[in-house]
């Protein structure tokens, strides 16, 4: 058997790694079985162009693949019951991770000296290159090192992703997630500890509670949210974005993360009701009063300019019968987030605190009375004082200067 028919039957026959199907190994495949047919220049020019358009070599690229995969041993590593599967199971990862190693080395070199032609020795050969750590020499050798991994990262999308988007009935990966850190945040540390000591808990098993997070435009609330989780991804925290309109899947989303490790933030931006939405009782049915158990691996943070979430205005009010009850009707869903945290717009000492903090984070002089001056002014022209609107003066402020030095 030449090298190249036994690298095709290793892809074929993995048993754990559910791998065989993916993109690039199918063209490697492709290209192996065809190394000594006229096929082999098209599957070779596929199979070039299907690696560097995903990876930057083939033992990287397949090293990924092994970290980031969704199978059986990684399920249980990512919960830390590896060591309850069977003997078969673990060996089986141990032949995968072998054959795996032995894919990843195959070169250009092994094609041409099969095929012996002129025309594949003109061809630009792939890189090999290096795994990925934890993955070294002795791939095999790797379970332990693999089973902390799972355990710190999770498995599959969960481990290569932290944010997802909740679309089409589906989970959507978020490649790029907002780099904002709490330390990127001014002032607010009552409202913003409150969060962390809530998410601290649920890391930990602990008793959380549900987050609404109320207030005033541009205080930061979004911004908290999505520093907890920059904060505290390395620890299994994970967020799930969903739209209003997606409430009424929150028990199938839940259903989707039942069993899985990682700790899942279900965040809702910028929540309000008109009256009588059917969103509204879903809601109020997630947060709390449902036949099913809360599960424990889940919570609801929300943002609202409103502490009590549903819009209404006094003509609602004047028609209404039962005024008392249609008043206790709308508290009751905002009282069923176990804190709700207010987020205020700042005096003008703080704004201007709040400006200071920013400017001295970054990299460029700065006159502290004329900066100050200026700030009061871009507020009065903004309409109103906010941490956005501080951060949008020190912006424009720092841009301005750095092309003035540059011009």
């Amino acid at each position: 058997m030449t090298k190249t028919e036994k690298m095709k039957f290793y892809i074929d026959s993995l048993c754990v790694y559910n791998i065989g199907n993916d993109k690039v190994l199918q063209s490697l495949r492709n290209l192996l079985e065809n190394a000594q047919s006229d096929s082999v220049y098209k599957c070779y020019g596929e199979f070039f162009n299907a690696l560097s358009s995903n990876g930057e070599s083939l033992k990287h690229y397949i090293s990924n693949l092994i970290l980031y995969d969704d199978n059986v041993f990684s399920r249980a590593a990512a919960s830390n019951r590896a060591d309850n599967l069977s003997e078969e199971v673990l060996e089986a990862v141990k032949s995968d991770l072998e054959k795996l190693e032995m894919i990843s080395q195959t070169s250009a070199a092994d094609i041409i000296n099969e095929n012996n032609e002129d025309i594949l020795k003109t061809l630009a050969p792939w890189k090999t290159g290096k795994a990925e750590a934890p993955l070294d020499e002795n791939w095999k050798n790797s379970v332990e090192a693999l089973k902390k991994f799972y355990g710190e990262n999770g498995f599959g999308i969960f481990a290569k992703y932290c944010g997802f988007s909740w679309r089409n009935k589906e989970l959507q990966p978020i490649s790029s997630i907002d780099s904002i850190r709490l330390s990127d945040l001014k002032n607010y540390e009552f409202q913003r500890n409150q969060v962390v000591e809530n998410t601290l808990a649920f890391l930990s098993g602990l008793p959380a509670n549900n987050i609404l997070l109320y207030g005033d435009r541009g205080t930061g609330k979004s911004s908290t949210v999505h520093a907890i989780l920059n904060e505290y991804k390395s620890r299994g925290l994970r967020i799930i974005e969903i739209s209003k309109g997606d409430i009424g899947d929150l028990t199938l989303i839940r259903d989707k993360i039942l069993g899985n490790p990682m700790k899942f933030i279900i965040f809702i931006d910028d929540l309000s009701f008109d009256k009588k939405e059917d969103s509204f009782s879903e809601l109020k049915a997630a947060l709390e009063g449902t036949l099913s158990k809360r599960k424990e691996n889940s919570v609801i943070y929300a943002t609202s300019n409103r502490r009590h979430i549903v819009k209404e205005n006094f003509t609602d009010r004047e028609n209404d019968v039962h005024k008392a009850d249609t008043i206790q009707e709308e508290l009751s869903l905002s009282d069923r987030f176990g804190l709700a945290i207010n987020f205020m717009n700042p005096d003008k000492k703080d704004f201007l605190d709040i400006v200071l903090k920013i400017a001295s984070d970054r990299d460029f002089p700065f006159d502290k009375e004329e900066l100050l001056n200026g700030a009061e002014q871009w507020a009065r022209r903004k309409g109103g004082r906010s941490p956005r609107c501080a951060k949008q003066y020190i912006d424009h402020l720092e841009a301005s200067k750095k092309m003035m030095k540059n011009s």
